[in-house]
């Protein structure tokens, strides 16, 4: 009897225990600091390099400054624009790559006229197909 009295009393210990214990909750936070300075705009996936003059579409500009990728996209939630994915590296682009904190030059800006888009993205890092 002694024993089921010792085995009743840890259990009713260990319950109020469990029951008062403190409930700790996490928090994740996720920071991804300045979005990258780039003259003609930056990939909108990792590592975010600046990306080349012809890459993205007149649409990803609004008075001449580009609306952001990834990360920093500051377009609308439903925004589609083109892109030339011809100008990725992971379409085999090896040509010129302009460097952060580098100024536009005013004549490699790509009007609707002659801009090559073939690839449609939504800013977040996602093709969207065409409906």
């Amino acid at each position: 009897m002694r024993f089921f009295a010792v085995a009743l009393f840890a259990v009713v210990v260990g319950i109020g225990i469990t029951a008062t214990a403190p409930r700790l909750q996490a928090q994740v936070g996720v920071e991804v600091g300045v979005a990258p300075d780039c003259p003609y705009g930056y990939y909108d996936v990792p590592p975010y390099a600046c990306a080349p003059a012809g890459y993205y579409g007149p649409e990803w500009f609004v008075n001449g400054i580009f609306i952001g990728a990834g990360p920093w996209f500051h377009g609308p939630h439903d925004f589609h624009g083109y892109v030339n994915n011809h100008f990725h590296p992971d379409h085999g682009y090896h040509g010129p790559m302009p460097q952060r904190g580098e100024k536009a030059d005013p004549g490699k800006r790509v009007d609707a006229a002659h801009f090559k888009g073939n690839e449609m993205r939504d800013g977040r890092g996602h093709t969207v197909n065409k409906k």
